[in-house]
């Protein structure tokens, strides 16, 4: 493995800065275990899936212009989520072809060519799957639509997983199967959306694992409020924060424990 000389810049997206930021906090420790210097542009946003979703294509160029102007002078960009990866792959194009701006399309293009998922960025590009993390866990992994059919992370959070310490991979039935979330689909539909995400999680105990990964914070907010209404049992954590820990981390939580009286 070499470590990129450049700066990697970490794009968190919106989701994770808000409602998950041990997300982003995992993804730092993570690549600077792995040797590289990261970076958190203070300027980032929302990629404007919402708005490009529902059809506001209009109102979604500002989320691209600033996304452009943040992120452009980096080496790399990785973010933990196929969904807004998938967003700025797809849809940036898409758009800035749509305003017919040549200017924009040229520097759009080249800032889609170094985004990465960040389970691409480790196999593709740090030439990585076992990344040192330790996690002695029963997991099971939910291929997000858009990590599988937008970003197409393919096999690889799966190589990562498979090569983790301690952890016992279990295969979901129907993986490849949407949970229900779609962003604003869950909104507009949500009958049909928790239906869907029922299912999911039906799949999920079936494999009787302790944990559901994915790489969307987005799908498991939807799936760990239906495994917590269930009382099921199964935590919901992202791909990301499995692969931060190490064997070391676990020595320094339960010396923590201990020095306060154990836990509690």
């Amino acid at each position: 493995m070499s470590a990129p000389t450049g700066t990697v810049a970490l794009f968190a997206t919106c989701i994770n800065d808000l409602m998950f930021p041990d997300t982003p906090k995992a993804v730092v420790r993570l690549l600077e275990r792995l040797g590289c210097t990261v970076d958190f542009p203070l300027s980032q946003t929302c990629c404007g899936q919402p708005f490009t979703n529902t059809g506001y294509f209009k109102e979604a160029m500002p989320s691209v212009r600033n996304y452009v102007e943040t992120f452009e002078s980096y080496e790399y960009v990785v973010g933990p989520s196929g969904s807004c990866i998938g967003s700025v792959r797809d849809q940036h194009p898409m758009l800035a072809g749509r305003l017919g701006d040549p200017g924009l399309q040229r520097r759009v293009e080249a800032i889609v060519a170094k985004t990465y998922d960040l389970s691409e960025f480790i196999v593709d590009v740090l030439g990585v799957t076992d990344v040192g993390a330790y996690f002695p866990h029963t997991v099971t992994y939910h291929s997000t639509c858009h990590s599988l059919r937008v970003t197409k992370v393919g096999d690889r959070p799966y190589r990562l997983l498979k090569a983790v310490r301690g952890l016992t991979f279990v295969e979901l039935p129907d993986s490849d199967q949407c949970c229900g979330f779609g962003g604003t689909f869950s909104v507009k539909n949500p009958d049909t959306s928790v239906a869907m995400g029922t299912d999911k999680v039906r799949h999920v105990l079936d494999t009787g694992a302790e944990y559901l990964v994915a790489g969307d914070n987005s799908c498991l907010l939807h799936l760990g409020g239906l495994l917590s209404r269930m009382e099921a049992g199964v935590r919901p954590i992202h791909l990301a924060e499995i692969l931060a820990r190490t064997e070391e981390d676990l020595v320094e939580a339960g010396t923590s424990a201990n020095s306060e009286g154990g836990v509690r």
